[in-house]
């Protein structure tokens, strides 16, 4: 969080973070910037190597190589909105989020960053929850936001807040998780409840009224996946269903791996006031956003071991097998309907839910 120059008018005032609302001085790189980025960011993420406040954070390898032999590096941008939402806001979003990329390729998440643009009008109380809520995200998922940068823009020019937070982590050794290794006869399980995320969104946004408010999913899964790995050698591949679903990654899955994927429509763990609303709206459940959901393949004979690892978790006590990779219709997801027939789910064309994550 690097400053620069500071022009001093006379008689102008330049508030620090003891200001109500953002103003464009604190993002002009003097004492308001640095107060902000002290008051609102620093002391509440507190760690040694932010602390020092320079241009990056300088990591020892030693460390990095004790956990494993490759590094694993993601980056993610949120727009949620709303910025506060049941179950979380864009803050816990936003490491949740960077973290849950790193673990499923089966990396240890370790460090992150945070570059925040912030629009001008913007409450000050506002940025201090969600620097709080980022990091008690980030100390539940044991790790550390070790640099950053703010912006602050004209009204106007973004909506609220943006944030942009990149991770590293550090893959087990001899651990190697892909779509390509997918084969026929492996299952698809998922660790619980989907599309929570979504509808939770539509909810904090007045465009759905729900008699129990449903909350976001949004929780960091290293542990989860730490769990599953450990009880389960014979995964093959993981990864969280954010936007578009478990249905657009199932889409992935089956192209990558040139293998079908047929569900069981019965199996899908889907709360009945999702399913309710989504018939209102004309939405598909497996097309709504999650943000604590991951979609494994394993093979058949470590499937009982994986499911039991997944329900013994707090964030996987609904986990369920929800279908079964195929040799027919290679490239294609096709459902087992609760009616018996079947039907093609396709990739997402366009975007049910704007503005989710």
């Amino acid at each position: 969080m690097s400053q620069t120059a500071e022009i001093i008018v006379p008689g102008a005032t330049l508030p620090g973070a003891n200001a109500a609302k953002v103003t464009l001085a604190h993002g002009g790189g003097g004492k308001a910037m640095r107060d902000l980025v002290d008051q609102v960011f620093v002391r509440v993420f507190d760690n040694p190597e932010l602390a020092l406040l320079d241009d990056q954070a300088r990591l020892p390898l030693d460390d990095l190589a004790s956990h494993g032999d490759r590094l694993a590096f993601t980056t993610d941008s949120h727009v949620v909105d709303p910025l506060f939402f049941p179950g979380g806001d864009i803050g816990k979003l936003a490491v949740c989020g960077t973290v849950n990329d790193l673990a499923v390729g089966g990396a240890r998440p370790l460090y992150l960053s945070c570059g925040v643009i912030i629009e001008e009008g913007v409450a000050i109380d506002t940025l201090r929850a969600i620097a709080a809520s980022m990091a008690a995200a980030a100390q539940q998922a044991r790790v550390a936001i070790v640099t950053g940068d703010t912006k602050v823009v004209e009204k106007g020019a973004c909506d609220k807040v943006f944030i942009n937070t990149a991770g590293i982590g550090v893959i087990r050794q001899g651990l190697e998780l892909s779509a390509k290794l997918a084969q026929p006869g492996d299952k698809v399980l998922v660790n619980g409840l989907l599309g929570d995320h979504g509808a939770a969104i539509l909810h904090a946004r007045g465009d759905l009224a729900l008699q129990t408010a449903i909350e976001s999913d949004c929780a960091p899964l290293d542990d989860l996946i730490d769990a599953l790995l450990a009880a389960c050698p014979e995964v093959r591949f993981l990864r969280d269903a954010t936007r578009g679903g478990v249905a657009t990654v199932l889409n992935e899955l089956a192209k990558a791996s040139a293998t079908g994927v047929e569900l069981d429509e019965a199996a899908l763990p889907i709360r009945e006031e999702v399913k309710g609303f989504c018939e209102l709206l004309g939405l598909d459940p497996l097309y709504l956003a999650n943000e604590g959901k991951i979609v494994c393949v394993v093979a058949e004979a470590g499937v009982e071991r994986a499911l039991a690892a997944l329900q013994a978790h707090p964030l996987g006590r609904r986990a369920a097998v929800i279908g079964t990779m195929a040799a027919s219709r290679p490239g294609r997801v096709a459902m087992r309907t609760v009616f018996g027939g079947r039907r093609i789910v396709d990739m997402l064309s366009g975007e049910q839910l704007p503005r989710i994550c």
